[in-house]
């Protein structure tokens, strides 16, 4: 069995987190922001131990550079040989830019 890989977040995938659960929390409808994000962490857990389950982001082609689509997101990490970084949350017709 694969080992499992330490899943951590960047700064920017912290603030898009806390952007979703303010904009939903503006709209008077944080429990759907809530469940959201909940979502959102239960996709990013998986990682642990399906580090490459994630498709390659098409705009770069970069095999370490993944992301998973869960509507209405995309959820981008890197994946080197220790770990699993989540680097960005986004809403999936953002165009993507890496900081």
């Amino acid at each position: 069995m694969p080992r499992k890989r330490r899943v951590t977040f960047a700064a920017s995938a912290v603030e898009d987190l806390n952007g979703i659960r303010a904009w939903y929390a503006k709209l008077q409808v944080p429990d759907v922001g809530e469940r959201l994000l909940r979502e959102v962490l239960s996709q990013v857990e998986r990682l642990a131990n399906f580090p490459e389950s994630g498709r390659v982001v098409p705009e770069f082609g970069v095999a370490q550079l993944r992301e998973i689509i869960h509507p209405p997101f995309r959820i981008v990490y890197r994946l080197d040989a220790e770990r699993v970084r989540v680097v960005r949350v986004w809403r999936s017709e953002r165009p993507l830019k890496m900081p």
